[in-house]
This record gives C-alpha cells, sequence and structure tokens, in this order.
C-alpha cells in the first residue's frame, strides 16, 4: 500500500500539522506500507507533483483551521488537483484528513471537514474518515509527550482508529476531540503565549486589546 502525507500548513517548521502526521506515521510503521511525504506550503502544484500523488491509495491531508476552513494556499492546490483527479478514467483513491485548530474544542473543524468531503466528491476521490483536534496550538511544544499520556491521553484511540482504518481502507464517521487538559488551563496557557509574543516584540501587554 502506498500512502501520500500531505502537509497543508503554510509553516516550514514548527508545525503542529506536520506534528500530528508523524504521530500517525509511527502507527503505519508495517512491513509492505511506503509513505510519502509531500509539503504544500505553497499556492500551486505542477503537473509532475499531480502525476506522483495518482500512484498512491490513500492520500492524509493535515493542515490546521483558518477562519473556519481551509488555508488559502491549500484551497488552491485543491482545485488544481480536483481537476486533475476528475480527468482520471480510473482511480481507487482514498482520503483521510487531520485538521487541527487553536480552539479548545475539536469539533470547530466540522466546516472544513465538509470541504474536504466535497472536494473528494468533486474529485471522484473516496472519502475514508476525518479527526478533528482541539488546542492545536500547544502540538508543537508537547511533541516529546508519548502519546496517550498528559494532555495527548485523548489523542490515542482515535489515531490508533484512524490508522486502523487506513491500514484496512475503512471509511468511518468524522471524530472530533479536545485536549485533556481544563479548558480553563487550555486558555491561561494561550493568554501567557501571547504575553510572551508580544513582549519579544517590543510591545506591551495592553497592545493585546488595542484597537484602530
Amino acid at each position: 500500500m502506498k500512502i501520500a502525507f500531505i502537509y497543508g500548513s503554510p509553516k516550514s517548521k514548527y508545525s503542529a500539522s506536520a506534528s500530528l502526521l508523524q504521530e500517525l506515521k509511527s502507527l503505519l510503521d508495517q512491513d509492505g506500507i511506503a509513505i510519502s511525504e509531500y509539503n504544500f506550503n505553497k499556492p500551486s502544484l505542477n503537473e509532475e507533483e499531480m502525476g506522483h500523488l495518482k500512484e498512491h491509495d490513500i492520500l492524509v491531508f493535515s493542515f490546521p483551521l483558518y477562519v473556519d476552513g481551509i488555508p488559502s494556499h491549500l484551497l488552491n492546490c485543491l482545485t488544481q488537483l480536483e481537476t486533475f483527479f476528475a480527468s482520471m478514467n480510473e482511480k481507487d483513491i482514498k482520503v483521510y484528513s487531520i485538521v487541527n485548530c487553536g480552539f479548545y474544542e475539536g469539533h470547530q473543524t466540522k466546516l472544513a471537514m465538509e470541504m474536504m468531503e466535497n472536494w473528494c466528491l468533486k474529485a471522484g476521490l473516496k472519502w475514508g474518515q476525518g479527526l478533528g483536534i482541539g488546542g492545536g496550538g500547544m502540538m508543537v511544544m508537547i511533541k516529546n509527550v508519548p502519546m496517550g499520556q498528559g494532555p495527548k491521553k485523548s489523542l490515542e484511540k482515535p489515531f490508533r482508529r484512524l490508522a486502523n482504518n487506513i491500514l484496512n481502507g475503512i471509511s468511518e464517521e468524522n471524530i472530533f476531540i479536545s485536549p485533556s487538559i481544563p479548558r480553563f488551563l487550555y486558555k491561561l496557557a494561550a493568554e501567557m503565549g501571547w504575553r510572551k509574543s508580544i513582549k519579544a516584540n517590543g510591545l506591551k501587554t495592553k497592545d493585546l486589546s488595542a484597537r484602530k
């Protein structure tokens, strides 16, 4: 089985989307499984790149939620791929997606997941499953925390379910999860991060609430 991991974050490093795909990769490490990785941090694809994707059995997209939807650069790539795949006479490709968001609640990614399902329909591909993850902003900071422990406790079962479905080509309902810490602690940590960032850029905490 040939699987394509598609990084849909505009970031070239420190990406929660990449971190989450690496978690999934460890669960797919089996004989007979070949994983190729592609970085879609640009607004367009060439024919060669699209040609590579059609050689895979499974496409796994991972991207952050942007304004309740798909990041614009990735949307442009999907538009190209829709035309490309729709023109193919024979294809048996299944699509899975991991969408992370800065909100605490994973169900905030529901609309973006529906967009991916609709894209599959238009492109003539098969929808497998989506995994919507809340608390995406902290995933890079806790990347060394083992899956199933601490704030990543809630991730283990959904990730194992997703990996099993990918390996067996199964389609199931989308899963939405939140981090395994209280909401108020996540909010507190986020606010501390904003204060640290704003001071590093020579501003003051009060500037966070400034209006123009």
